[in-house]
């Protein structure tokens, strides 16, 4: 009897302390924040060095969007925190993601000026430039710190490198294959 009124009072408490905790974005302090690398001119918010609100004026807020060069591309990557939505202005990429293990479905669309696409937050996705000329885009994320994780930098660009043995074993590749691939400069392989 005294080891189930003990085990009763344990889960209580556990649902107790489980329904307290909570994660989430934390709410902005203030309407802007530029992002600035000198932080002596800054003011520090959640985290994150902000431009002086009082000096920020429109360009700060301008961006004409992200292109890709004929046949350029943004690699497999991911953002575990953030849903993107993505919307092409000019030219023609092919955008995909994967869903995740077992299944691993790739989803893939070819899309055209003012088509828009959603990522779902977490999942690996790419966009490649299928056309002959320059392909724009605009992408939006659904959070303040979305992440980022490109997947082969994460893989073969680690510091320190993971065990090649473990890496060809996992991709199934051969060592060698492996070792060249862990020499590249993996920061910017877009």
């Amino acid at each position: 009897m005294k080891k189930g009124v003990s085990f009763l009072v344990t889960v209580a408490l556990m649902a107790l302390a489980s329904s307290l905790a909570s994660a989430s974005d934390p709410s902005p302090l203030q309407d802007t924040c530029v992002a600035i690398a000198e932080p002596e001119n800054a003011v520090f918010v959640n985290g994150k060095f902000c431009k002086n609100p009082n000096l920020t004026k429109a360009e700060d807020f301008f961006y004409s969007g992200t292109q890709h060069s004929p046949y350029g591309q943004n690699p497999p990557h991911t953002h575990p925190r953030a849903t993107e939505i993505l919307t092409v202005l000019e030219g023609t990429l092919l955008v995909g993601f994967v869903t995740s293990n077992p299944d691993n479905r790739l989803f893939t669309k070819v899309l055209n000026k003012g088509d828009v696409l959603v990522f779902p937050i977490g999942l690996i996705h790419f966009q490649f430039n299928i056309g002959h000329t320059n392909a724009v885009a605009i992408a939006g994320l659904s959070r303040q710190n979305p992440g980022v994780i490109t997947i082969a930098n994460a893989a073969f660009g680690s510091d320190p490198a993971i065990d090649p043995d473990f890496l060809a074993r996992a991709f199934q590749l051969d060592k060698n294959v492996v070792k060249n691939l862990q020499s590249r400069f993996w920061y910017d392989n877009n």
